[in-house]
């Protein structure tokens, strides 16, 4: 099989069907789309989502801290609390795991998420350093915001740039396969882009605002995540390849590698739908957070316009970061 999450057919036919017991107080549970699962609390709702990271190696303990994080935020929910286990080979220095949970321990310090717990291991069964993380958070369950939620007729927002996180680990991890092809400035920017991973801030503001449905931008892209937030739903949307914004740094490490900006890990990107997307915007932008209305949800079809001409959008397959890392 291909590197990367397992295709939507297969989660569905091989992996959820053999999920058969259900407890009254799960409000959200596995399904395609939804990140995160909801339990009943009384009052307030659980909000959890688990995640590893196994596609990047020098950022991995900052990466490992918001890809779970950023899943809490999509349901616009703040994290609190934060599950950490590593895995890692036998010829791993004591250095490097020092290096990760420091790097780890600042960026949930940041976030004022606390590390809870978690789990460190050496063992054979890996090759390379895995670090997986699960994030709590809590919130009142009228608050909270699922992938599920879009609504025809309602805009389609995203927030920063696609291809965010695909960019900083190429350009962190690859920098050696890049020098000579892409400006000295530029490769600096690209990496830099690691400081725009998390999509907390977003995440609550937008569910403060009225989200009505919001995914981060993680495996498959752009184009991957809209695919899902649509097919939770049960709606169609409608976007416009040159209303979805690249950067110029992601656009020559893309050229130079051959991989479709649109289709690459993206963390640090959120998709927002909502009514009123000018409030959005507002919202978004007077905190600083770059945003752009990019289509809107239909009734049904999954449509990206490029150059005047409808294509449709696909299930996600494996991510265009797999082509090189």
């Amino acid at each position: 099989m291909k590197s990367g999450k397992l295709p939507s057919d297969i989660l569905e036919k091989k992996i959820f069907s053999s999920l058969r017991f259900k407890r009254e107080e799960v409000l959200v549970r596995s399904q395609i789309g939804e990140d995160c699962s909801v339990l009943d609390f009384g009052e307030y709702a659980c909000v959890l989502s688990t995640d590893p990271i196994t596609g990047a190696a020098n950022e991995i303990g900052k990466l490992a801290v918001h890809v779970s994080c950023n899943d809490v935020a999509a349901n616009g929910v703040e994290p609190l609390g934060l599950m950490l286990t590593i895995l890692a080979p036998e010829e791993t220095s004591l250095e490097v795991l020092e290096h990760i949970v420091r790097q780890a321990a600042q960026e949930a310090a940041l976030l004022k998420v606390e590390i809870i717990g978690g789990h460190t291991e050496i063992t054979s069964a890996v090759n390379r350093i895995v670090v997986s993380t699960t994030a709590v958070g809590r919130a009142a369950k009228s608050k909270v915001v699922k992938s599920a939620g879009a609504r025809p007729g309602h805009c389609i927002i995203i927030t920063k740039w696609a291809g965010l996180e695909g960019t900083a680990i190429i350009a962190h991890d690859l920098a050696d396969r890049l020098q000579g092809r892409i400006d000295h400035q530029k490769l600096e920017k690209a990496r830099s882009l690691m400081e725009h991973i998390s999509v907390v801030k977003e995440g609550v503001i937008a569910g403060s605002m009225g989200a009505s449905a919001m995914h981060d931008v993680t495996e498959g892209g752009v184009l991957g995540a809209l695919w899902e937030i649509a097919q939770a739903s049960g709606v169609g949307i409608r976007v416009y390849s040159d209303r979805i914004p690249v950067l110029e740094e992601t656009s020559l490490i893309c050229r130079e590698m051959d991989l479709d900006p649109l289709k690459l890990i993206s963390s640090g990107c959120m998709l927002i739908t909502c009514q009123d997307g000018e409030k959005m915007l507002e919202a978004l932008t007077g905190e600083g957070i770059p945003a752009s209305v990019i289509g809107r949800v239909t009734g049904e079809g999954m449509i990206l316009v490029k150059d005047g001409i409808d294509m449709p959008i696909d299930p996600p397959q494996s991510d265009e970061l797999y082509k090189v890392i």
